[in-house]
């Protein structure tokens, strides 16, 4: 039977252009969910304090009425944006309890949000609509949109965040599957750091190492901005600088983990990659080096675009796959003579290494994916 693809998320990020009279609404909207987020984290502080009460996300939630009477300020932001300022330290308290109950060794209680730590307003319903190139929000007005791309699906929130001195909204929506046509294709990949992933076709991509590219530009930023005094209207200067070349370095990665993404997806109905822990890689000596190459970012990126794509990602266990001989299966170190030189000490069998692995990575996916085409197939 014909299974009819589900409805995914989808985010859809735009600049904006605001107004002098607008920006400053959204930064006065900003500061004013600042304040009411460190008042409401210092409630439940004092009160857990004074009487070992428990203040819910809901209980601060129903006193807004009471806190628009008292500051009419407030009254200037949609009462959803100020729900969901709640929310946020709700669900804070939510997660700083749950690291507690799993043992974790570094458990951060929620902080205050000092000024410059709160960037984002998110309606998460109602108050937004957008029409052409013009986006508009409750209490703040419609604002000019740079439409890059088009808009898909149905709005379901939208979230406004000022990022450098620039304001953007993020909108996610609900959209059907574009299932692409079938390739007959699998592919497995093997991910790394002198390349950033081999195919078991025998494809090289390179790793184009942003971060440190950008090293030489970030360390002069960062020591000038160490030599200047706290508070100065140049140390505010320096420090957008530094900002900006992070944000650069950020984007690059993001821009290459998109392109390779969508050629793996749009060429095979089958990707294989090894289920890496890559919080716990990088915590190791090559810790810089992960970071930069952005492994869990990618990942997700594929496995998003594979199910609009209709295709297939299969994270497989990493154990042994750049020890086992492709050919025979006989598995021992002494089959990796070099980095990047594999020869089967059984079978004599010689490869490139990371391309040996891949293939291993894409055999051991295979009879899985077997297994998730029966069960979609049982599906009615």
């Amino acid at each position: 039977m014909q299974i009819k693809p589900t409805t995914h998320i989808k985010a859809f990020r735009y600049r904006l252009r605001p107004t002098k009279a607008q920006e400053a609404a959204l930064t006065e909207q900003l500061s004013l969910c600042r304040q009411l987020y460190n008042c409401a984290l210092e409630e439940r502080i004092g009160a857990y304090k004074k009487e070992k009460k428990t203040i819910s996300g809901y209980d601060q939630m129903k006193a807004l009425p009471e806190i628009k009477e008292a500051l009419p300020e407030y009254k200037g932001v949609y009462s959803q944006v100020l729900q969901d300022v709640l929310k946020r330290l709700d669900k804070t308290y939510q997660n700083f309890f749950r690291r507690v109950r799993q043992g974790a060794k570094k458990v951060g209680f929620p902080r205050f949000k000092g000024a410059g730590w709160y960037d984002s307003l998110t309606y998460p319903q109602l108050g937004f609509s957008v029409a052409g190139e013009t986006a508009y929000f409750s209490k703040i007005g419609n604002i000019r949109l740079r439409l890059s791309r088009s808009l898909e699906g149905k709005l379901k929130t939208a979230t406004i965040t000022r990022d450098c001195g620039e304001w953007y909204v993020s909108y996610v929506c609900e959209v059907e599957p574009q299932p692409l046509p079938k390739t007959g294709s699998s592919v497995g990949v093997d991910v790394g750091i002198t390349w950033f992933a081999i195919t078991s076709d025998g494809e090289f991509v390179e790793n184009p190492r942003h971060f440190k590219t950008a090293m030489k530009k970030l360390r002069v930023v960062q020591r000038s901005l160490s030599r200047k005094k706290r508070g100065s209207g140049q140390r505010k200067k320096v420090k957008a600088q530094l900002a900006k070349l992070r944000r650069k370095v950020s984007r690059q990665r993001l821009d290459f983990h998109h392109k390779t993404a969508t050629k793996l997806v749009k060429e095979n109905d089958l990707i294989a990659h090894e289920d890496l822990n890559v919080g716990g890689l990088g915590r190791g000596n090559l810790a810089q080096s992960i970071h930069d190459v952005g492994w869990s970012q990618f990942f997700s990126l594929l496995s998003q675009k594979a199910a609009s794509a209709a295709r297939t990602v299969i994270r497989v266990d990493p154990r042994y796959t750049s020890q086992a001989c492709h050919k025979c299966g006989h598995t021992c170190k002494a089959n990796r003579i070099s980095q990047s030189r594999f020869v089967c000490v059984n079978c004599g069998h010689q490869d490139n290494a990371d391309v040996n692995a891949a293939r291993n990575i894409l055999a051991r996916a295979e009879p899985l994916s077997q297994n998730v085409a029966a069960v979609s197939a049982s599906v009615v």
